[in-house]
């Protein structure tokens, strides 16, 4: 008899269990990078930062958004590395009220180290399982993805409609 996959298999670790595991691991590694490069003063919460700041800046409400936590972590973080002289914050042009995050010079170096090594990593990584099967693991990854947010679409415009409902 076969066991379908909405059945737990206590043979092998939940899929979440391995994700989390190849993130933590993969985040881990960044920042003994960076410490073996030379950058000492990078910590594993300033992965949240380094993974959603893009070269022309953002708001630090969009960076926590992206990072999957609070506003308020977000900004603890960024006021941490601000007093790293890893990141500046600028008023935001568009909107006076609000700051624009963007790397320092120094921050540049940092963050642009860091990306060179996960092309390394990247290219490590096709090499140990072939380029064809490591391109089926992003892709499906990218596609776990893809389908999370649907299904979280089709939950959200469900339980919209039967709260909309008068009855």
């Amino acid at each position: 008899m076969s066991r379908g996959y909405g059945e737990p298999h206590l043979d092998r670790k939940p899929l979440i269990a391995l994700v989390d595991r190849a993130n933590r691991a993969m985040q881990t590694d960044m920042v003994r990078r960076a410490h073996a490069d030379g950058h000492a003063e990078v910590k594993m919460a300033h992965n949240s930062v380094f993974g959603t700041l893009h070269a022309e800046g953002a708001r630090a409400a969009d960076m926590a958004v992206r990072a999957g936590i609070t506003r308020q972590s977000m900004g603890e973080i960024i006021r941490e590395m601000v007093g790293l002289d890893l990141l500046e914050m600028q008023s935001d042009p568009a909107d006076g009220r609000a700051k624009i995050v963007r790397y320092s010079e120094h921050g540049l170096a940092v963050a642009g180290d860091g990306f060179r090594y996960l092309g390394q990593l990247e290219r490590r990584f096709a090499e140990e399982f072939g380029e064809q099967e490591y391109e089926i693991a992003r892709d499906v990854l990218a596609r776990l993805v893809d389908v999370l947010d649907r299904f979280a679409a089709e939950e959200s415009q469900a339980s919209s409609s039967v709260g909309g409902k008068v009855g």
